[in-house]
């Protein structure tokens, strides 16, 4: 398969690195300008916003299809490869901090009486051949019956894995994992550069959303990755071998490489099946007040 026809972006953030100039806009992201990456790639995620995506979404829940909403919200940060976490003063810590897109994903839908509140983060380091695995994920499950969150975070030679959990068979878990990619991750790595995902047969860790819902343990899995190509889209095509279920991320061939859709089939039903809705920049953290409101209904939220 050509992947060549949509996933043009360069391999610019290998250790040799090739120098491109970053305009006034993208110096405004300070912590950032040094990066020697692609005019294109700097101006759009380098600027001090995010990329925030709406979805309508289907997900089927206790046999039945229910309806919601997803938002992918994609941003560029400065975190601690110590401690993990969001730097408050990147320039006080050179040494230690580490560039990441970071993909907050959220489902929120309604089930009978209640309703289900899902977020999902997953910190990618932007320089992925220096960094090859993502730093940290997080999952945290709301429903009317109680809540769940697991974390995962890279060490020299594994995964730290932490769950809390109010079932009782999943408990308090803290344990290594063997340090594999991660399908939470695939989303970051399609916006950074696509050629950075393998073709052909895989260990994966499956995605955090199935995990809590299936209540399936969390460790690396067989799979199968290959890319479907067009001149205007691409689809990234993830298979597990032993789990029946196939993930289709649809995206745009060109940069940026906007997450359009995507769905979820286990055996013959489809499980989840998500549409976007709309898309736009924002310093969104901004935008906490009253008179913002208005700003949801621009993603179709309300």
């Amino acid at each position: 398969m050509n992947r060549l026809i949509l996933l043009f972006l360069p391999p610019f953030l290998s250790l040799t690195l090739i120098g491109c100039g970053v305009d006034e806009a993208a110096q405004n992201h300070s912590s950032f300008a040094k990066m020697q990456v692609p005019d294109e790639f700097a101006e759009y995620w380098f600027a001090g916003e995010a990329e925030l995506n709406s979805y309508k979404l289907d997900i089927m829940r206790y046999g039945e299809k229910r309806t919601g909403h997803a938002v992918n919200v994609f941003v560029t940060e400065d975190l601690s490869h110590e401690k993990q976490v969001k730097l408050d003063n990147p320039s006080e810590s050179p040494n230690d901090r580490v560039p990441v897109l970071k993909l907050n994903q959220l489902y929120k839908f309604e089930t009978g009486i209640y309703d289900y509140s899902m977020m999902s983060s997953v910190f990618t380091p932007i320089n992925f051949r220096q960094d090859p695995h993502s730093l940290k994920t997080t999952c945290s499950v709301q429903d009317w019956c109680g809540q769940t969150f697991t974390q995962l975070n890279r060490e020299k030679k594994n995964y730290r894995f932490r769950q809390y959990s109010y079932f009782e068979s999943e408990g308090d878990v803290d344990k290594s994992i063997r340090p594999e990619m991660l399908e939470d991750e695939i989303w970051n790595r399609l916006r950074i550069d696509p050629n950075s995902i393998p073709e052909g047969e895989v260990l994966l860790f499956p995605g955090n959303f199935f995990l809590r819902l299936s209540h399936e343990d969390t460790k690396p899995r067989a799979a199968r990755i290959q890319f479907e190509a067009s001149e205007a889209t691409g689809e990234c095509i993830i298979e597990y071998l032993h789990l029946d279920r196939t993930l289709r991320i649809h995206f745009q061939s060109s940069f940026p490489h906007r997450i359009l859709s995507w769905t979820v089939v286990q055996g013959k039903q489809q499980m989840v099946n998500a549409t976007l809705l709309e898309s736009l920049k924002s310093p969104y953290w901004n935008k906490h007040d009253n008179k913002h409101a208005f700003l949801r209904d621009s993603l179709k939220l309300n």
